[in-house]
């Protein structure tokens, strides 16, 4: 039945289109030194995401979310997933190939840290994401979007320095199939991401 929606294949497209421009605008913002330049464009392209689109994911750590507690049906959240995925790597195969290196592309584990520690952060980042994007569910789209750009900006921020504050698998896996570099892989997917 759900294979036949045109609304089904809609949402499975938004997720898609709107993986690959998150992804694409936080690898250009990567560019720049700093975390704060990701931060900030990641959590502004995440509003704007909510008020055009609709709300996707656009985050497999949220669809999974979804599913566990019963708001999504497995079918539509492993497409989803598929299309997250696909639409990060999409993303980053044109970062990769517009700027000079893999500089900030890649998603690790910082000198200062451990992957312990990296892990913690990345699991309290989604934690707070989740906790926006379920208490948002229900509310208008310019709220909506404001709090979880909020959300993401100031995840970014907190877990950047430890893990690269990516609280999004497919943000991290995107780079990762594009340069061959997988090291500490693990701590972007290994977190939780129900509230």
């Amino acid at each position: 039945q759900e294979l036949r929606s045109g609304r089904f294949w809609r949402g499975v497209l938004a997720e898609l289109l709107a993986t690959l421009i998150f992804v694409g605008v936080v690898l250009g913002a990567s560019a720049s030194p700093g975390p704060l330049a990701p931060a900030l464009a990641g959590g502004l392209v995440a509003g704007g995401l909510v008020c055009t689109l609709g709300g996707p994911q656009a985050n497999p750590a949220l669809t999974l979310a979804l599913l566990c507690t019963r708001k999504l049906s497995a079918l539509h959240g492993a497409l989803g997933l598929l299309a997250q995925c696909t639409g990060a790597t999409l993303a980053s195969a044109a970062a990769r190939a517009a700027l000079q290196d893999n500089t900030g592309l890649v998603t690790r584990v910082s000198a200062a840290g451990t992957a312990g520690m990296a892990l913690a952060w990345e699991t309290f980042a989604t934690f707070q994401l989740a906790l926006a994007a379920f208490a948002t569910s229900e509310h208008a789209a310019p709220q909506a979007g404001l709090a979880l750009g909020s959300a993401v900006a100031a995840g970014a921020l907190a877990a950047g320095p430890f893990s690269g504050g990516s609280m999004n698998p497919a943000r991290s896996l995107g780079p990762a199939i594009v340069t061959g570099l997988w090291e500490d892989h693990w701590v972007s997917w290994g977190h939780p991401g129900a509230p």
